[in-house]
């Protein structure tokens, strides 16, 4: 056990130096390889296999989806359509920027990206009618965070390939708790912003009007996750289709991306893929590393000795993932953490993929945890408002995402219902 928590302890005090992640975990990895006997001698077909998959495939295109999308300058749409609908109630410019939120979260896959480009917009909106600035900063800070939820997800794919766990049955588990924190962020908004003064509700001609409008942007979300549900393709696939679609609605029906920027885009999109793809390479080494050393085996040995029990062993890393994401990078923590708890999930019995939403929602909570939330850096970033001030805001936002996390941990049909009625999880 010692052995366990020096091992981890030496990696996250060496990526607390500022060293970036690929390199923390590749100079950790082989310095504990180097005592293990012909630990280097495969090293090279190791990274290779692992970052040579069919699955990863939908890294690129997922990001090159998301950077043609928000080129194409679609947030507006998005953000006039979901003020249309809820302009009636009680706090409804709220209500439209997490709808907003939830709607990008499914082109974006990103969390920053979504905090981003959907703060600039209802921001400056949520002030302008009366709302508490650092309640607005919170409210696009929290939201934000269903980027990595709700599907497409990075975290979700990187999870899905250090776990050899299924990415369309991971996307799918996402959504309903995805869509279930958007709306406890909705009654919570209401609640608080209940006497705040009303807009009168759209017609039926403006609220049709407003949809049609941004439809093209509704219909991408809609065609990639119904076609992974209804078995048509599989999560790869679905990154393929959602990247052609995006360039069509952005050249053809927006136009406003041409040549220039479909290059850029794709420039883009192959620098975010390179980065993710260095870290998965380090964290083969890392893993290897762990497995020569026969860390998986001695933490399953540890947990029989114990006898914990699912919610007892759940609770304690949800607990310890907590407070590792005020410190670390979320990739860091999934594949820092995968490689040693993936046997004790096949000896508790544990779905990997109801322990991956677990993990992300958790992830989700380390976005708005300081010192290194990312999505309150963002924030800043937009408004230029004081960090303080933006985490007094998202305070409130982090008692809710742990009630959202609780419920999904004491009810796992919220996140297996719908991967249970998949009809090809596939990759």
């Amino acid at each position: 056990m010692l052995t366990i928590i020096m091992i981890l302890a030496g990696l996250v005090l060496l990526l607390f130096t500022g060293l970036p992640i690929f390199a923390g975990l590749s100079i950790f990895g082989g310095a504990l390889l180097l005592g293990a006997p012909g630990g280097l001698t495969a090293l090279t077909d190791i990274i290779f296999t692992k970052i040579s998959m069919y699955v990863l495939v939908a890294i690129p295109l997922f990001a090159y989806m998301a950077h043609i999308m928000i080129r194409g300058r679609i947030v507006d749409d998005l953000y006039g359509t979901a003020y249309t609908l809820t302009r009636h109630l009680p706090g409804g410019v709220g209500i439209a920027t997490i709808l907003a939120c939830m709607i990008f979260s499914a082109i974006s896959g990103s969390s920053v990206a979504t905090a981003l480009t959907i703060g600039a917009v209802a921001i400056p909106q949520m002030i302008r009618y009366g709302y508490d600035p650092k309640i607005a900063y919170g409210l696009v800070a929290a939201g934000g965070t269903l980027g990595i939820l709700i599907p497409p997800s990075g975290p979700m794919i990187i999870y899905g390939v250090a776990t050899d766990t299924s990415i369309g049955g991971l996307f799918m588990a996402g959504l309903l708790p995805g869509l279930m924190l958007a709306l406890i962020f909705m009654i919570a908004t209401a609640f608080h912003q209940r006497h705040a003064k009303r807009e009168k509700r759209a017609t039926l001609r403006e609220s049709g009007v407003a949809i049609r409008k941004s439809g093209w942007a509704l219909l991408l979300p809609t065609l990639v996750l119904g076609g992974m549900y209804l078995g048509v393709f599989t999560a790869t696939e679905a990154a393929a289709v959602g990247a052609l679609l995006a360039l069509f609605v952005a050249t053809v029906i927006y136009r406003s991306v041409g040549i220039k920027e479909i290059w850029e885009c794709a420039v883009e999109a192959s620098r975010t893929s390179a980065m993710l793809f260095m870290i998965l390479a380090g964290a083969a080494v890392f893993s290897h590393a762990l497995t020569k050393m026969m860390i998986p085996q001695q933490i399953v040995q540890l947990v029989v000795s114990l006898d914990v029990s699912v919610f007892g062993f759940l609770l304690a890393m949800m607990l310890l993932i907590f407070i590792l994401g005020m410190f670390l990078e979320s990739i860091a923590i999934i594949l820092i953490t995968s490689p040693v708890i993936l046997p004790v999930l096949v000896l508790l019995d544990i779905n990997p993929i109801w322990y991956g939403v677990l993990l992300v929602i958790n992830l989700e909570l380390a976005m708005i945890t300081p010192p290194v939330g990312m999505n309150l850096f963002t924030i800043k970033a937009v408004t230029n408002a004081p960090i303080g001030q933006i985490i007094r805001g998202s305070a409130p936002f982090v008692l809710l995402m742990m009630l959202g996390l609780a419920l999904v941990l004491l009810f796992p049909q919220i996140a297996m219902w719908l991967p249970n009625r998949m009809l090809n999880p596939g990759v």
